[in-house]
């Protein structure tokens, strides 16, 4: 019989049990038989036909496991050789952990600048398995694969590429102290920061995950495209903790990966069983949780749990009872066998200190007693000492679990892959807080306990607990220091003619180059043709109007077909391309598939056609919106991640952008990233209807704490292609490192022309005229500022202050607050630091400075955006906005309620008239009464 105990074992522990082995055997004979000669395919069409004619027997549902034993997913039988000098691999590693370690310690020695030693301790294998033997540099012939490292592990990152030769020894000393002399490291993966070494920020949770996936995704447009050929060679990788699989981000998008068959996706999970301050699952399986949600999304499940000394007794475990067991124990208790304190009360009471050797000695013992419980258990270790029991490793630690794990990944077909590791957090740190305890994220230094010695100071004391613990962590890694050379805490490389050195640059050699790396090569791009850009110069037909937004439409339908950048604009919606009246772009460009279309659409061979396609220009992300902009970003950052300057259009519900993805955003502009973010429906009281929590009155201002985000808020077709244009040639062309936000609302007007050339420069610094009035006999005058769709409120306001008040106004339209909030600080920091030069003048002082009579600014956003001018203006301005929630109403009802409307801002003019004694206060009440504005409604922000 071929059903051997050794299969019996390997059945899911879940089942119950087994009443007739005999007959389960005779089963199991068969299907070995059935993949044998038929292969898996059959066998699995074999089982579910099985599976559904029980449950039509029985009536009922039977559930289909998705989780497997907790075992390895590769048994011994079908683990490949290991390619590498494991004796060099461990030396190299040994050496990385040192380095790592002593980074963080030394920069903590003086300071308190914190640091991480726990995670990558538990990672190095994980880590150094990928840089030995997978994770491919960029080269001639391959772009690079893309590595999404976990935040927390970067120490190991930063000595890895110490030991290569790539980061000096004052960049270590200087860890988290990038502003000392000769430069230090970032605390964790920042391309800002270190432009030439990190590609993408991780360390917020969640948003290395989900943007792995979209980058894996967009490698595969790009390919189908034929933007990028080798792009598709590019795998990417992504490194998170079990920890942060608890973040929304984390999984949230998995199902995409699994339906788009991303096998250019491998997730490593180091499944080291704690969090920050706990267990994961203390009451549960991490590993099998994690299993079941990623094999239910269609990926690719291997599990690397047990390392190759658990081999042996896995084979020796006849009747399963190990397999149960290694089910049924959970994550809590896995802890405590590596964390628990091993003495006894009297011994913790008298502060008695057990030796290395006697805390192996009696944690073998307890694994001994506590996990395996049974004599049938006991009698698969009686040949072990408590010492090797107490070493049995997780698989996390065996570079030849690791290895394979890595090599099954990458030459699965069909399905991402995620390998679940099981590792100890902290594996390897010596002392208190260290290897498995819940304090062992939070470790900075070496607290090793030793013999009390009454006449040192706290001090020594602690130095000497320091010295202590590195000549452990020394000892158990072998490492060539003298206990006199410790104190200084040394980094360590090796000898330029070592073996070890030979062999690291040996194998980046053959994967093409160093990791991490992020290429800074900017090849610029052809300008666009300008004649694209013209046809929103001219005036809407009067009487049609149009919005914003089908102004963009219209753009983007002339520019998406210009000779030098149209091939390489992406447009990216949620799910909203009808609100936004994109359907016309869907049947000429088309929207990405990676399957094309295998359905007629009901509006086949419609001007609007909803076509998907492989070679598809669009990204319709479903709603989606982090989604989205892991898409903006994968687009916004080829340029340098794959050398094609792709330009990402990314057109979204205002109120869901910086508000919901805010993260996501600021991670934009950490990986240095270009493109255009549209917030649709913009306005607080211009998307009228849809209330409360669509209705968008402040994303400019969040727009202004990106440094790197160019902020407008245009109100006329001509504005929008001035700033699209100069966007384009500004991040495509000069290769300057921003991404723009561009305001677009869903209300129609009448379009008027471009002024002339003139206006361009305004247009982009964030101010200029657009009308002046000046009615015979004016003994007053007023400047008005209005932005965005509200410009035409400021205009309005003007005519009621010329015919009913006899006042004289010019009104700008003030396209980028923050443009000339930025050019003012930086006139202000100029004077204030250069104070012997000639003064620089503000641009917004230049433009009203010399203007006369009172300012007043209107717009649809809280009146904070136009304040954050005022002091470059004397003191002369008044801003209104949409300070409060929004709700639902009319446009002219819900401008009323905000006091942003015309006659609201006529009464702003003539009350700063009055407040400069330039007109009598009596005119002010009456023009209140006369243009219906009721003097005590309710402050819209209290309501």
């Amino acid at each position: 019989m071929h059903a051997t105990p050794d299969v019996l074992a390997n059945r899911n522990s879940r089942l119950p049990e087994d009443v007739d082995p005999q007959e389960t055997g005779e089963w199991l004979d068969a299907m070995e038989a059935v993949v044998k000669y038929g292969g898996p395919d059959r066998a699995r069409f074999l089982l579910e036909s099985l599976v559904a004619k029980v449950a039509k027997l029985g009536q009922s549902r039977i559930p289909t496991g998705i989780t497997t034993p907790y075992v390895n997913t590769i048994p011994i039988e079908d683990q490949p050789l290991f390619p590498g000098e494991r004796g060099i691999e461990r030396k190299i590693k040994s050496i990385v952990r040192w380095n790592a370690m002593a980074m963080v310690l030394k920069a903590n020695k003086d300071t308190n600048v914190g640091g991480h030693i726990s995670t990558f301790a538990s990672a190095a294998t994980l880590y150094e398995i990928g840089f030995n033997h997978f994770f491919h540099g960029r080269s001639d012939g391959h772009p690079g694969d893309v590595v999404f490292f976990q935040g927390h592990a970067s120490p190991g990152m930063y000595s890895r590429a110490f030991v290569e030769g790539r980061l000096s020894e004052e960049k270590l000393a200087n860890f988290r102290q990038e502003l000392k002399p000769g430069g230090g490291l970032s605390s964790y993966p920042h391309p800002w920061l270190m432009p030439d070494f990190w590609q993408y920020p991780t360390v917020s949770m969640g948003l290395g995950p989900i943007m792995s996936i979209y980058h894996a995704r967009y490698n595969r447009y790009l390919r189908d495209r034929k933007l990028s050929v080798p792009a598709n060679e590019a795998r990417v990788w992504a490194f998170l903790g079990d920890g942060e699989c608890d973040e929304p981000e984390s999984l949230g998008a998995i199902s995409l990966a699994g339906r788009e068959k991303l096998d250019n996706l491998t997730w490593v999970i180091n499944c080291n069983l704690q969090r920050l301050d706990g267990p994961v699952r203390g009451n549960g399986k991490i590993i099998q949780e994690l299993e079941g949600v990623f094999r239910g999304a269609g990926w690719n499940v291997i599990k690397v749990i047990w390392g190759t000394d658990w081999d042996r007794i896995l084979k020796n475990d006849h009747t399963g009872a190990l397999a149960r067991r290694m089910m049924e124990v959970v994550d809590g208790e896995y802890t405590e066998y590596i964390g628990r304190d091993l003495r006894t009360k009297d011994e913790i009471g008298a502060k008695k200190l057990l030796s290395e050797e006697e805390d192996r000695e009696r944690r073998g013992q307890f694994i001994r007693d506590t996990f395996f419980n049974t004599p049938e258990l006991k009698s698969l270790v009686e040949d072990l000492s408590n010492h090797q029991i107490a070493a049995l490793k997780r698989g996390g630690h065996d570079p030849l679990k690791v290895y394979a794990g890595y090599k099954a990944a990458v030459e699965h077909k069909g399905q991402p892959t995620v390998i679940l590791v099981k590792t100890v957090k902290g594996y390897g740190i010596p002392g208190d807080g260290g290897q498995g305890k819940f304090t062992t994220h939070q470790l900075k230094k070496l607290t090793v306990q030793i013999e009390a010695e009454p006449n040192l100071s706290p001090e020594e004391y602690a130095k000497k607990q320091t010295l202590a613990g590195l000549r452990q962590f020394r000892d158990r890694f072998e490492l060539p220091f003298t206990d006199a050379q410790l104190s200084d805490i040394p980094f360590y490389r090796p000898a330029e003619d070592s073996p070890e050195m030979k062999y690291i640059r040996e194998r980046r050699k053959a994967l093409g180059g160093p990791q991490p790396f992020r290429n800074n090569k900017f090849v610029p791009c052809t300008p666009p043709d300008r004649n694209n850009f013209e046809r929103l110069y001219s005036a809407t037909v009067p009487g049609k109007g149009a919005s914003t937004t089908l102004m963009w439409v219209n753009l983007m339908y002339q520019v998406m077909r210009d000779a030098n950048v149209g091939k390489l604009i992406v447009p990216i919606v949620p799910d909203e391309g009808q609100t936004f009246g994109m359907p016309p772009l869907y049947g000429k460009y088309g929207m990405y598939s990676s399957v094309g279309q295998t359905y007629t659409p009901v509006d086949k061979g419609s001007a609007t056609e909803y076509r998907e396609s492989t070679t598809g220009q669009i990204l319709q992300e479903g709603i989606n919106e982090a989604g989205s902009m892991c898409s903006f970003i994968a687009a916004g950052t080829a340029y340098s991640t794959h050398g094609v300057n792709t330009i990402p259009f990314y057109i979204y519900y205002s109120m869901f952008g910086f508000q919901r993805i805010g993260d996501l955003a600021w991670a934009a502009a950490d990986a240095r990233c270009r493109g255009f973010m549209m917030g649709a429906t913009a306005g607080r009281t211009t998307i009228n209807g849809e209330g409360l929590q669509h209705e968008d009155g402040h994303s400019p201002l969040i727009a202004m704490t990106i440094p790197t985000c160019r902020a407008y808020d245009p109100a006329f077709g001509y504005e929008l292609a001035v700033i699209i244009e100069e966007g384009i040639n500004a991040m495509y062309v000069r290769g300057e490192e921003c991404f723009y936000y561009l305001t677009v609302y869903n209300e129609s007007y009448d379009m008027p022309a471009m002024p002339g050339e003139q206006v361009r420069d305004g247009i982009i610094k964030g101010l200029y005229a657009v009308k002046t009035v000046k009615p015979d006999g004016a003994k007053h005058e007023v400047q008005l500022l209005g932005s965005g769709v509200i410009l035409n409120e400021a205009l309005r306001a003007q005519k009621i202050l010329a015919e009913k008040y006899g006042i004289a106004s010019t009104v700008y339209s003030a396209t980028s607050y923050q443009m000339l909030r930025k050019d003012a600080i930086e006139c202000e920091r100029h004077n204030r630091l250069h104070p012997d030069a000639a003064p620089k003048v503000p641009y917004v002082t230049q433009v009203l400075g010399k203007t006369a009579g009172p300012i007043v600014a209107t717009s649809d956003y809280m009146r904070t955006l136009a304040e954050q001018v005022g002091p470059y203006l004397g003191g002369r301005l008044l801003a209104l906005g949409t300070d409060g929630f929004g709700r639902s109403e009319t446009r002219k009802a819900l401008r009323r309620f905000f006091e942003i409307d015309a006659e609201h801002v006529a009464v702003a003019a003539l009350y700063a008239l009055a407040e400069r004694k330039e007109l009598d206060r009596g005119v002010v009440a009456k023009a209140v009464k006369d243009l219906g504005i009721n003097p005590d409604a309710p402050h819209p922000w209290t309501v």
